[in-house]
């Protein structure tokens, strides 16, 4: 404290650095959350839009192994090709908003939330007996979900950046 009572300005601006730092942490991780509970929906919608023009076959329990790997292979291809282009919207979706939301409009917010919705589909995947072509679409249409949603989310350069117009 200066004699006359007054803080010291660099002890301020230290805790206000360090409020900035743990709003911008909380921010983030909120931005994260909020994109994969957007996320947990869509998928939801997308596998409901799936059971009523797939349902299971009366009588069946659709918690057992066997009975959901033989539901899936018979699967229809207009609907897992409905099903991919609902994932790639979810992906692109759930990213696009982590990254609006994130501090700073910072594309790795929604890059997580991508990475952990693309890890869940492979791991889906690899579960349930897809055919071949439904994992190359997924593997083209999740990852472009990604990109479009975390470049369209992010922050857009000023004409006051030091880089534009250089």
């Amino acid at each position: 404290m200066s004699p006359l009572g007054a803080r010291n300005v660099p002890d301020m601006a230290a805790a206000r650095r360090e409020r900035n730092v743990v709003g911008s942490m909380i921010r983030s991780g909120g931005a994260v959350l909020v994109g994969l509970t957007a996320a947990a929906v869509l998928i939801v919608g997308v596998e409901v839009f799936s059971s009523i023009f797939h349902p299971f076959p009366p009588g069946v329990d659709p918690t057992d192994y066997e009975v959901c790997k033989a539901h899936v292979a018979r699967y229809p291809a207009w609907v897992l090709i409905l099903a991919a282009l609902g994932w790639g919207l979810t992906a692109f979706v759930s990213v696009w908003l982590a990254t609006r939301l994130g501090s700073r409009r910072h594309r790795a917010h929604g890059i997580s939330v991508g990475a952990i919705l693309l890890s869940l589909a492979v791991m889906n995947m690899s579960m349930l007996p897809y055919p071949g072509w439904f994992w190359v679409l997924n593997l083209v249409v999740f990852p472009l979900g990604i990109f479009c949603g975390a470049h369209l989310g992010g922050r857009q350069p000023s004409s006051c950046d030091p880089k534009v117009g250089t």
